[in-house]
């Protein structure tokens, strides 16, 4: 299994819909599909830590000019 390297967020994306894509087709093995199943959740939490820190970023840039925070709902 090759080692995961921190990429971009959109990239993470593609790669986890690949997997899911081939673990629905039910074509591999047990074994690959743990290696699958293994490197789908890095993905996925790589993806969720790319998210928050830019729902952070996004907070940071809306903050009030009093400083109080203008809290936006983050669809």
């Amino acid at each position: 299994m090759r080692e995961l390297r921190l990429e971009n967020f959109e990239q993470s994306l593609k790669k986890l819909e690949a997997i899911v894509a081939q673990m629905e087709r039910g074509d591999v093995s047990l074994e690959d599909s743990v290696k699958l199943f293994e490197e789908g959740t890095k993905l996925a939490e790589q993806c969720k830590q790319q998210l928050a820190d830019a729902e952070g970023k996004v907070e940071i840039l809306i903050k009030q000019r009093n400083g109080a925070m203008k809290r936006e709902p983050f669809d």
